[in-house]
């Protein structure tokens, strides 16, 4: 009988699809981070959720360790069919191991006892039955880092399809092309954090940088609906110089792309930081708008930035989407068909009436 957690993890696998066998010996090479761990038979990649079991990559398979329906706003989504709720679900496990992590209970599970959090059976479709009967239009895979669970996402997403329902990851970035390739069919929205722009502070996150920005390029080139989150953490990121270089990267790919820069708190292992202040996120935004970001915001502070949480016209400024926090209190952009009412403009996103999503 299972008695400890990685005992518990392992009884709930399958046979993954992002991994290729090496040689006789029976290594492997994962595929599903920018990790891409050399995983011998009897060991764990980086993650430690994904193991060799005799030459073949058994995968997180059949449960969840958090689900809950959200409004998609908290991913956050703010370009993703406005005021809709978005079931999110999470295993447990992550590629990084970041000390200001604000889901460590589930992403860090394998890592710290302290988390105390096991997992819970559950089957695909009855995840997606769950979105339907609480009127969720969108699932989402959130809480530890989706990539290294992307097998069940797709497995989720399959029958989430098959509803009519959208979907959405919730990503640290550290992505491979063959990870994305393989999302394709099913993944409508890649919601990515990026942490920082110095290779140094990635890599003592557990990551590398450059990984993180091709994820970007790629995801947007394959025609994801992109949006970026900065956690911004004193001391760590928020330096002036810092935000250009990550404002700058975002609109060298596209200037469609929201960037929300966000207010942290401490928690985990980054308990003795300040909170980020409500001036730190309006002089980000300021960098990025003149970076040319039409569409960047401040969160976590909810009333405290002023008109920072709405969507304005990038061509004539009207305000289109006004928000509180997580509540949308209007929305001239779904129901004019991804357009300004007031100029005709398009506005990138993903909107109900429009049915797809729009690029300009």
């Amino acid at each position: 009988m299972a008695t400890t957690l990685v005992e518990l993890l392992d009884a709930r696998t399958r046979a993954g699809s992002l991994y290729e066998r090496l040689d006789e010996a029976g290594n492997v090479r994962c595929f599903a981070c920018g990790l891409r761990c050399l995983i011998r038979p009897g060991r764990r990649g980086v993650c430690r959720v994904r193991f060799n079991r005799d030459g073949t990559l058994m995968v997180p398979f059949d449960y969840v360790a958090a689900l809950q329906c959200d409004p998609v706003e908290k991913k956050p989504l703010f370009h993703m069919l406005p005021g809709a709720r978005a079931l999110t679900f999470g295993m447990l496990g992550c590629d990084l191991h970041c000390d200001y992590c604000q889901n460590w209970i589930t992403s860090q599970a394998l890592r710290d006892e302290a988390a105390g959090i096991g997992p819970r059976d559950v089957s695909a479709d009855s995840i997606v039955e769950l979105a339907v009967r609480r009127g969720a239009r969108i699932i989402a895979s959130s809480y530890n880092e989706p990539l290294i669970t992307a097998e069940w996402a797709v497995e989720v997403f399959r029958h989430a399809k098959e509803r009519g329902i959208r979907t959405a990851f919730i990503s640290n970035g550290n992505a491979t092309p063959a990870a994305l390739n393989y999302l394709g069919p099913w993944l409508d929205a890649f919601r990515i954090d990026l942490k920082t722009m110095s290779d140094r502070s990635y890599r003592k996150l557990g990551g590398v940088l450059h990984h993180v920005l091709e994820t970007v390029r790629l995801a947007y080139e394959r025609a994801f609906w992109v949006e970026i989150v900065t956690l911004l953490v004193p001391g760590f990121n928020d330096s002036d110089d810092e935000l250009r270089d990550a404002a700058g990267f975002i609109a060298s790919v596209s200037t469609e792309i929201p960037w929300h820069v966000t207010a942290f708190k401490p928690d985990y292992r980054m308990s003795e930081r300040a909170n980020t202040r409500a001036q730190d996120l309006i002089r980000a935004a300021e960098i990025g708008r003149e970076a040319g970001l039409p569409y960047v915001y401040a969160g976590n502070l909810p009333g405290m930035v002023g008109g920072l949480e709405d969507t304005c016209c990038p061509v004539c400024g009207q305000a289109l989407i006004e928000r509180h926090g997580y509540h949308v209190r209007s929305d001239e952009v779904s129901r004019n068909d991804g357009l300004c009412p007031a100029c005709g403009a398009r506005i990138a996103g993903i909107w109900e009436s429009a049915g797809a999503t729009i690029r300009l």
